[in-house]
């Protein structure tokens, strides 16, 4: 394994363990529950918007191996402050890289995603696409239910 694998390894147990954003989702008003029923993963994410429609308050509650959770951990850093429309560029990004099926993909893509960029090689295993794209249908759908449609139009299908 190259010291760069390890590296992306090492980065991925790290938010899995550490599972930034993981608290409690009692109060949020708007919540989605995900599983895979490949695996089992699950994760129940919820949000809170401003009377804007920005979005103010992430939380999630989940269960499930490295990649989930460290998806989860990554996408909950990566949004926190976010615009609705860098809400759509970061989904649009995750989803471009997620379904590359490991044929790569450019750079400002990946500059879009912080660290879940290093989640790019599991886009050769379809088994663990899902995996990684939990949390952020969940926000999807969280947001869903507050109005706010984070999916880009080319996404739609």
């Amino acid at each position: 394994m190259s010291s760069l694998e390890q590296l992306y390894q090492q980065v991925i147990l790290d938010h899995s363990r550490r599972r930034t954003g993981e608290a409690a989702i009692d109060g949020l008003p708007f919540s989605s529950h995900q599983v895979n029923p490949t695996c089992g993963d699950e994760v129940t994410l919820g949000v809170d918007v401003d009377p804007d429609g920005q979005l103010t308050r992430v939380a999630w509650q989940g269960d499930g191996c490295a990649i989930s959770q460290a998806s989860l951990s990554m996408m909950n850093e990566l949004i926190e402050g976010a615009s609705n429309d860098e809400l759509r560029s970061m989904y649009s990004a995750m989803d471009q890289m997620m379904h590359s099926r490991g044929k790569g993909v450019p750079d400002e893509v990946l500059d879009r995603l912080g660290d879940a960029a290093v989640l790019e090689g599991t886009s050769k295993f379809a088994n663990r696409v899902k995996c990684a794209l939990l949390g952020w249908y969940a926000l999807r759908d969280s947001l869903a239910q507050a109005g706010i449609d984070i999916v880009e139009e080319e996404n739609h299908g």
